[in-house]
C-alpha cells in the first residue's frame, strides 16, 4: 500500500512538472531587420514622384496621394484653414460632385478619404486591383480640379465650429493648446486651435489662395502598394498629372522651441480630475540620439509596462491611463508625460513622475528590463510594416525627416544595440525636470497649493 501511494505521488510530481513545462511560452525568435519589398520609383518632369510597391496576394491596391503642405503653412490668422480646404475638396470636382465621386469610388470597391495634418494633405483609397488606374484618375480630378462650392462653405464652417466647441470643452484640448503654445510661441506648431471668429473669416478666395500658394506637383508623392499592374498605374499617373504645374518647392519652416521651466494652472472649477502635461523640447528623428531616446521614452512612460505607468497607475492608483510621448516634428521634437489624475493627487503625481525621471538619471535599468522594452518596440515595428498602409507610413516618415532607407532597414539591429548606460545617458541629457514646462488643467482652488509644494512657487504663472 505504501509503495502504491509513493507511485501515485511520483506520478503527480511528473504530471505537474510536465504541465508546468507545457505552460511555458515558446522562446522568441531572433530579431530580424526590416527588408523593404522591391519598389519602383518614377519622377515626372514637373517633379511629381510615384512610388510603386507590389506586395501581398490580396487583389487590392492602396493609393495615397500626399501633398507636402498642411497646417505648417498656415499664417497666424489661418489656423485650420487647410483643414477647411480639405473638407471643401471632399465636395467634388468641377466635373463631378461629392455624390458622383462617392459612387464612382464605391464601384471600384473603395472610397475617397481626404485628411490634413501638420505636414501633408492626403487623398487615400484602397480599391480592387483592376481599378487602380481608374481610381488614380478620379483622385487626380478631385485634387487638380476642385469645385470649391461656395454654397457648402457655411455648413462646413458651422461643422468646424461645433467640432471646435466640443474639443475645447475637454481638458485634454486645453492643456495641449497651452503646452504647445508655450513651447512654440512663434510657429504653427504652437497654434493648435482657431477661434470662432477666425473660422468665420475664411472665404473661398482665401482657400483658393492657400491652394495656389501651397499645392503643386513638386510637393506631391503618390504611393501605390498592393497587387496592381505597374505599367497601367504609371500610365494613369502620367496621363492625369503630367500637365500639373510644378508649383512651390517643398519647404517646411523650422521651429525654434522654447526651453524654460514654467508652470501654469488653467482653472476648471469643480473638476474632479486634473489633466497634466509635463515636458520639454527634444530630438527629432534626424538626430543620432533619436532611437535611443525613443527606447528611453518607452521604458520610462511610453508603454503599458513602463515605470511611470506602473508607479502612478498600478502602485498608487492616482490615474488610469498615464503615458509619455516622443512627438516628432520637422527638425524638432517634444518629450512629455500626460495624465488625468484625481484632483487630490495632483501634486503627488507630479512628484512621482519627477522621481522616476531622477531615478533613471541616477541608475541605469537592468538588462532584463531593457530587453523587454527592446522586444516590445521591435515587435511593434514589425507589425507596423505588415500592411500597405504601414509601409506607406514608414516611407513618408523617411521622406518628411529626410532619412535614408537604411534607417528603417537597420532599425531593429540598432534597437538591440542600445545599452542600459545609453538609456541613463539619454535621460540625463534630454529629460530634465528643471527645464520642463508644466501645464495643469483643474480646480485651481484644490490643486494650487499641491502644485506650489511640488514646483518652486516663483515659477507658478497666474
Amino acid at each position: 500500500m505504501k509503495k502504491y501511494i509513493l507511485h501515485i505521488i511520483a506520478a503527480v510530481f511528473v504530471l505537474t512538472a510536465y504541465a508546468q513545462e507545457k505552460e511555458q511560452p515558446p522562446k522568441g525568435g531572433a530579431p530580424k531587420d526590416f527588408t523593404l519589398p522591391e519598389k519602383q520609383e518614377v519622377t515626372l518632369d514637373n517633379g511629381l514622384k510615384l512610388v510603386m510597391i507590389p506586395y501581398g496576394a490580396i487583389p487590392k491596391a492602396t493609393i495615397n496621394i500626399m501633398v507636402k503642405t498642411g497646417n505648417i503653412h498656415e499664417k497666424e490668422n489661418e489656423i485650420w484653414l487647410s483643414d477647411l480646404l480639405g473638407n471643401l475638396m471632399q465636395e467634388g470636382s468641377t466635373s463631378r460632385n461629392a455624390l458622383a465621386v462617392s459612387e464612382a469610388m464605391a464601384s471600384m470597391g473603395g472610397d475617397l478619404g481626404i485628411s490634413v495634418s501638420s505636414h501633408a494633405t492626403t487623398l487615400r483609397t484602397a480599391v480592387l486591383s483592376e481599378f487602380a488606374p481608374e481610381a488614380i484618375a478620379t483622385m487626380a480630378d478631385v485634387l487638380l480640379h476642385p469645385a470649391w462650392p461656395e454654397a457648402e462653405l457655411p455648413r462646413l464652417k458651422n461643422d468646424m465650429k461645433r467640432n471646435l466647441s466640443v474639443r475645447m470643452s475637454r481638458p485634454q484640448a486645453q492643456v495641449t493648446e497651452a503646452f504647445y503654445g508655450a513651447l512654440y510661441p512663434d510657429h504653427p506648431y504652437g497654434r493648435v486651435y482657431p477661434t470662432d471668429d477666425m473660422i468665420d473669416s475664411y472665404t473661398i478666395d482665401g482657400i483658393k489662395k492657400f491652394y495656389s500658394e501651397n499645392f503643386g506637383a513638386g510637393r506631391t508623392v503618390i504611393y501605390v502598394v498592393g497587387k496592381f499592374d505597374t505599367g497601367a498605374v504609371e500610365k494613369a499617373v502620367k496621363d492625369a498629372f503630367s500637365s500639373w504645374t510644378a508649383g512651390p518647392e517643398v519647404s517646411y519652416p523650422e521651429a525654434q522651441a522654447v526651453t524654460g521651466h514654467s508652470v501654469k494652472i488653467i482653472d476648471r472649477p469643480g473638476a474632479p480630475q486634473s489633466t497634466i502635461m509635463y515636458g520639454l523640447p527634444s530630438v527629432d528623428p534626424s538626430n543620432p540620439d533619436y532611437l535611443a531616446m525613443d527606447i528611453t521614452n518607452s521604458l520610462l512612460g511610453g508603454s503599458f509596462g513602463s515605470r511611470i505607468t506602473s508607479n502612478i497607475r498600478e502602485d498608487k492608483g492616482y490615474t488610469y491611463s498615464p503615458y509619455s510621448n516622443l512627438d516628432s516634428r520637422y527638425k524638432t521634437g517634444v518629450w512629455y508625460e500626460s495624465a488625468d489624475v484625481t484632483s487630490e493627487f495632483t501634486g503627488p503625481s507630479i512628484s512621482e513622475i519627477r522621481k522616476e525621471i531622477e531615478k533613471l538619471q541616477n541608475e541605469a535599468p537592468t538588462e532584463e528590463e531593457l530587453d523587454g522594452i527592446k522586444n516590445y518596440e521591435s515587435g511593434l515595428f514589425v507589425l507596423q510594416n505588415s500592411t500597405p498602409g504601414g509601409m506607406i507610413s514608414q516611407l513618408s516618415f523617411l521622406d518628411l525627416h529626410e532619412l535614408p532607407e537604411s534607417w528603417l532597414q537597420e532599425k531593429v539591429k540598432n534597437i538591440y544595440a542600445i545599452t542600459p548606460e545609453k538609456v541613463q545617458e539619454m535621460t540625463k541629457k534630454y529629460i530634465r525636470p528643471e527645464d520642463m514646462t508644466l501645464i495643469v488643467v483643474g480646480d485651481k482652488e484644490k490643486i494650487k497649493d499641491q502644485v506650489e509644494e511640488t514646483i518652486a512657487p516663483e515659477k507658478l504663472k497666474k
